[in-house]
């Protein structure tokens, strides 16, 4: 038995989240988003995992280095582009595919002369107000990019949904409209449906999705949950109860002594904590499951263990393992609880978690490095 936290991949359900994404935009191109080393669920497993993708987008030269250098030769997707000449040559020597969205990548890509061309996308800033070109000065980039030897082709356009998250939020379609006409205009490829785009605003799908968070079975919505579109949970994250403790009422539980117990009761310790992943922000009374049974977070998290109420567990005992969320679970409810989105509990997870990939082929077990 090991008492080491446990982030369990279930590709299987990965897969699923993938189908769900294809069926809610039917005939388009799927552009994975495996950024952040897929969400902190693993980088080149879930990309391995993902065959059925089109291509596969990351946010910077290093992930696509080490995707290519794991074997993947698929496109992949530079989505914060090249930054400089240096990173251009090796885009281009492995053919990666950047997006350009500032002046200074059209000058790098003009005078750099890479080894050999490169496709493009062309970004264009709608609204989102980080990376992209202005409407009315995306056209003459898209014109530039066009006639460079460097580039290969047309470039794609592309633009980024900022409040996608919100179904009512009337700018969703405000970018929808100033990006409708570079599109039409230039007829190419288009992307702009980001998760919350695929599955709440079919008139966003354009050529190429782009999902993401759903991929890993996560709401790309305000206040929802996974399983409203169907998405299953790819990461469940588990440790084992190390102590159970008979306290007496008025007993303090760990630092600070801020919570005690109001009647005599068993107290399990979790071996888990914010060295972990586990959010030391995480609010009292959060549900964790104890041999599937729910039960709550009591007392302050602490860097190697968390403490849990097993006054309803009588059979509990060390050794039982204690889901923190994921199957049965979901992660959004645990979000919520620390102010925070599934993303960053995600990207989270440290090091001295354990990840046992299942599903698809035979299940493989490997510390996350």
């Amino acid at each position: 038995m090991a008492f080491v936290p446990t982030a369990r991949i279930d590709l299987d359900a990965l897969r699923h989240n993938l189908a769900v994404a294809r069926a809610a935009a039917p005939g388009r191109k799927a552009m994975a988003v495996i950024k952040a080393d897929a969400y902190g669920h693993g980088l080149a497993r879930i990309a391995a995992a993902l065959g059925d993708a089109d291509a596969l987008a990351v946010a910077r030269l290093g992930e696509a280095v080490a995707l290519h250098d794991a074997g993947c030769r698929r496109p992949i997707v530079l989505l914060e582009g090249c930054l400089d000449a240096e990173e251009l040559a090796e885009a281009a020597a492995r053919d990666f595919v950047p997006v350009v969205h500032h002046s200074e990548q059209l000058e790098l890509l003009r005078t750099a002369r890479p080894a050999r061309p490169l496709a493009c996308w062309l970004k264009v800033d709608t609204g989102m107000h980080r990376l992209g070109f202005a409407p009315d000065m995306a056209a003459d980039a898209f014109t530039q990019l066009s006639a460079m030897d460097s580039v290969r082709g047309q470039p794609g356009l592309m633009t980024h949904l900022a409040n996608a998250d919100d179904r009512w939020d009337p700018t969703t379609a405000a970018q929808l409209a100033l990006f409708k006409p570079l599109a039409d205009r230039f007829a190419v490829p288009t992307s702009v449906a980001n998760s919350a785009g695929i599955l709440g605003c079919p008139d966003s799908h354009g050529d190429w999705i782009r999902p993401g968070l759903m991929l890993y079975g996560a709401s790309p919505f305000l206040n929802g949950k996974g399983g409203d579109d169907s998405l299953r949970p790819v990461m469940t994250l588990s440790a084992r109860l190390i102590a159970v403790n008979q306290l007496k009422a008025g007993d303090p539980v760990g630092y600070g002594g801020s919570w005690r117990c109001p009647q005599d009761m068993a107290v399990g310790v979790v071996g888990i904590g914010y060295g972990d992943g586990y959010p030391r922000e995480i609010a009292g009374d959060t549900p964790v499951l104890v041999n599937g049974r729910q039960t709550r977070i009591v007392a302050r998290v602490s860097m190697d263990m968390v403490t849990v109420d097993l006054s309803g567990l009588p059979a509990a005992r060390v050794g039982d393992p204690v889901t923190l969320w994921g199957e049965g679970l979901p992660v959004e409810r645990i979000a919520l609880a620390a102010d925070t989105i599934p993303y960053t509990l995600f990207c989270g997870i440290t090091s001295r978690v354990q990840y046992d990939y299942v599903g698809g082929k035979a299940p493989a077990r490997e510390n996350q490095a």
